[in-house]
């Protein structure tokens, strides 16, 4: 694939398609993604919902979604903490709930074994009554994008997108990066797509559109600045900047456990800024759509750049 078709696939992304989908899964009729709320008069909790929801939307695009199932618990809430950090861990007694990852896979027609993972957490707070917009519809929306973007292209590589659950407990991409050790799953790049957008309030008064990438391991920063070069190639326009952190964290670093090391996640803002972290005023109401959407392209982008190698 040649630079000019890459740009020819990103202006795919639609963001009101993105905007509509944001809204439904953390506004209406969805004001919540956790297995321990049901919407009353509704059968399935709302966790459920969601994945229904979410591999509707796939496989209308032509995937075969796969529900990897997965066993966790929710946090309970300790509110002598800061808002932001209320979580805290159940007690033995609490119960334990079946929760899912989902995946949808293209294989690749020259490179098959070769894969790059996106991933994306599609739960909301389980501890608090946060629709989670920004932490993750945001995230969850835009892997959807990407995946039906991409839907009808020949890729090189693999590329398998994944939905997990990072505000449960244990996080559900342990149990998929895990599964992939196991198997000796050629994982070659790990994007993790958490949180875009997410910024203080100051950057979003000033009207500034950031991104930031983050690896761990060196083996990911080749990673890092292929993300680089896409915001400079293609023009998308991002206020972007990398950063390295000393520990693994979020669903990239449950790869980078595993000895993925070759993982980086997408973010807004790093350290975290964004004022509704973890709070019931994180709706998407508040969520600069337009960030999200080049954000979204960006990510897509980096994605091709890799296939293409």
């Amino acid at each position: 694939m040649s630079y000019e078709n890459i740009a020819k696939m990103i202006d795919k992304v639609d963001m009101e398609r993105m905007k509509s989908r944001l809204f439904y899964m953390s506004k209406d009729p969805l004001p919540y993604r956790k297995v321990n709320y049901t919407i009353p008069g509704n059968t399935k909790n709302s966790l459920e919902e969601a994945d229904d929801f979410i591999a509707q939307n796939l496989e209308t695009a032509g995937y075969t979604v796969e529900r990897e199932e997965c066993k966790a618990q929710a946090f309970r809430r300790d509110t002598s903490k800061p808002l932001k950090s209320q979580f805290s861990p159940p007690k033995p007694e609490d119960p334990w709930y079946s929760i899912y990852n989902l995946y949808a896979k293209k294989t690749g027609n020259k490179y098959p074994d070769e894969i790059i993972v996106f991933i994306s957490h599609k739960d909301s707070q389980s501890w608090i009554d946060s629709p989670g917009a920004y932490d993750n519809a945001v995230g969850t929306v835009a892997n959807m994008e990407i995946a039906e973007v991409l839907a009808g292209y020949p890729s090189q590589r693999s590329m398998w997108f994944i939905f997990c659950n990072e505000e449960h407990t244990p996080w559900t991409s342990v149990t998929a990066a895990k599964k992939s050790k196991e198997r000796g799953d050629n994982i070659i790049a790990v994007i993790n797509i958490d949180s875009l957008g997410g910024k203080s309030q100051e950057d979003t008064d000033a009207g500034k559109k950031t991104n930031v990438t983050l690896f761990t391991e060196p083996e990911g920063e080749w990673l890092v600045d292929i993300v680089t070069e896409a915001n400079d190639k293609f023009a998308i326009g991002l206020d972007h900047r990398k950063a390295k952190r000393e520990t693994p964290g979020d669903d990239d670093g449950s790869y980078i456990k595993e000895g993925y090391l070759s993982a980086i996640v997408n973010v807004g803002s790093s350290p975290y800024a964004d004022p509704n972290y973890h709070a019931p005023s994180d709706k998407p109401h508040v969520v600069d759509i337009e960030n999200v959407y080049m954000s979204t392209r960006l990510t897509l982008a980096a994605g091709l750049m890799v296939d293409m190698r």
